[in-house]
């Protein structure tokens, strides 16, 4: 398996929520789907996306069963049209506030895609993604937002956070989730960021 390049830089504040990578408080299902980062990364951004298998059913595990490789391709025409594909995220945000991780952070999740933020193209390179069980244009569950206001510190205390998007932000045109149900100002209240970490007019109401 691949390891993570030793010059990617991390803050010890922190260190006991993790361990290479890894959250305490996620439950972990390790995924195949990853690669080291690029030597020198700087880990600065977060990426938050949504997803539901098949889009708009909750509570399977199908999410889960994708990530690592084990999804049956038969078991919903939906699958069909995603057949063969190999993607991962670090965290995955249940319904119900459920914390999952796939990735450790110190490595490249199969999240992004064609991307570009803050002048930098390839986001898989130096992000980390955090799914929500949902889909675009739908609300999501307080629990989802309770359990992002306690991951993005956690991921800013360890790395140098400095930035949050969704995916539609960083791949425009291409994707669109997490969508106009992610309630943006209710995640900056909770976190207390500056609004410049924030995509421009998403953090305002």
């Amino acid at each position: 398996m691949a390891t993570t390049a030793m010059s990617v830089p991390m803050n010890e504040a922190g260190a006991g929520l993790w361990e290479s990578g890894w959250y305490r408080f996620a439950r972990q299902l390790r995924s195949p789907n990853f690669g080291p980062r690029p030597d020198g990364a700087q880990i600065d951004l977060i990426v938050l996306h949504s997803i539901s298998l098949p889009p708009g059913r909750y509570g399977g595990d199908e999410v889960q069963q994708l990530f690592t490789n084990r999804l049956d391709w038969d078991a919903h025409p939906y699958f069909a049209t995603i057949r063969g594909l190999e993607v991962s995220a670090h965290f995955y945000i249940r319904r119900n506030g459920e914390l999952w991780q796939f990735v450790s952070c110190d490595d490249r999740a199969w999240h992004a895609g064609a991307s570009s933020w803050r002048g930098r193209a390839n986001c898989n390179d130096d992000s980390i993604g955090i799914e929500l069980e949902g889909l675009e244009g739908e609300p999501f569950e307080g629990g989802q937002y309770e359990t992002l206001a306690s991951l993005c510190p956690a991921l800013a205390q360890r790395y140098a956070i400095a930035f949050i998007a969704g995916h539609e932000h960083i791949a425009p045109g291409r994707k669109e989730d997490p969508g106009p149900g992610f309630d943006w100002p209710v995640l900056r209240e909770e976190l207390g960021w500056d609004p410049a970490m924030f995509p421009p007019g998403v953090a305002t109401r």
